[in-house]
């Protein structure tokens, strides 16, 4: 299994710190995130429905019609590889690293690309994958480009894969609304924005055609009744989605401004996280760790990925872990 953030078990065995003695900023979940209500006991007794709302509510929420709710975009990047046959894909790098392992795992040649390669390769590949914005660079492009992009793979029956996981902060740059166009396959996710990376809940919004094979492959159920239920009054409530998006553009200009007063200036974030190539990326994340701040550490290239602290006292303790960290780095 490749790394991810957010394994609290293991950074408690490995430093000594009870997990309940943790902040965990390595995950780049709103640690404020949409407030869960009860649910109704039937909610865990039926199955799920597909005529339960949900995908009315997601279809006005995202602005596109075509439309399918998997267990997480994770879900979809598994299997969107096997509905090929053997491509030469490109995955602009770095980026979330499950993409490239999902294509390469299913026989496809795997091109890793920097973003100014993307241009002069594309007319060789078949599939054209991405973050936007990038995870963990925070890199984003443009909705003319990558439409541009997109119709000179179609042309040629190829794919351009959008995986907008911390997209929900600026829905105005999102493809969601140009879904329908063939050969143009967007992820988006719930984790992310919303905080709710344990319900497990995501979208492929895509051409019916391809949704409906996507669906054939995933088969039934593959979101829970609960899921279901938290997913469709999350996308519903406007107000807090609203009210959320200022708050994390204020809090992400706090988290670039607390780095680099300590010397890490980010060269790059979205609204959940920030990103600080440095050399010395492994030691200060060590050393943070070992005050119980768990942070995202990448070595290719060699940075950390820092998210959101979530109430003061949280800011307060990264500020004074940093000073410290710093000090035993250097």
């Amino acid at each position: 299994m490749l790394e991810h953030g957010g394994d609290i078990g293991a950074a408690a065995a490995h430093y000594g710190i009870p997990t309940e003695q943790w902040l965990d900023i390595s995950t780049g979940i709103n640690p404020l995130g949409w407030p869960v209500p009860v649910l109704l006991p039937e909610t865990w007794s039926r199955l799920p429905q597909d005529d339960d709302g949900l995908i009315e509510t997601a279809r006005r929420y995202y602005g596109s019609e075509n439309l399918l709710p998997v267990a997480g975009s994770q879900a979809a990047i598994q299997v969107l590889p096997r509905l090929r046959g053997r491509a030469r894909v490109g995955v602009f790098t770095p980026t979330y690293a499950e993409h490239a392992r999902a294509w390469a795992a299913a026989a496809h040649e795997v091109v890793p690309l920097a973003a100014t390669a993307i241009e002069n390769t594309l007319d060789m590949l078949d599939v054209l994958v991405l973050a936007n914005p990038n995870n963990p660079t925070g890199e984003a492009f443009d909705r003319e480009t990558l439409l541009e992009w997109h119709a000179r793979l179609a042309a040629r029956g190829g794919w351009l894969v959008v995986d907008e996981a911390f997209m929900d902060a600026t829905p105005e740059c999102s493809l969601a609304s140009e879904a329908q166009r063939g050969g143009l396959i967007v992820l988006r996710s719930l984790g992310k924005f919303f905080g709710l990376a344990g319900a497990r809940v995501g979208f492929v919004l895509a051409a019916p055609a391809l949704l409906a094979t996507l669906c054939e492959q995933i088969g039934p159920w593959t979101v829970s009744g609960p899921a279901h239920a938290v997913a469709r009054a999350a996308l519903a409530d406007r107000i807090w989605q609203e009210a959320a998006r200022p708050r994390l553009r204020q809090a992400a200009a706090r988290l670039s401004d607390l780095l680099a007063r300590h010397g890490l200036r980010p060269v790059g974030g979205t609204a959940l996280f920030q990103w600080a190539p440095m050399p010395q990326a492994r030691s200060l994340h060590d050393a943070l760790a070992h005050q119980g701040i768990l942070t995202r550490l990448f070595t290719d290239p060699t940075g950390l990925r820092l998210g959101l602290p979530g109430v003061e006292a949280e800011w307060q303790r990264l500020e004074a872990a940093l000073t410290a960290a710093r000090r035993a780095v250097a």
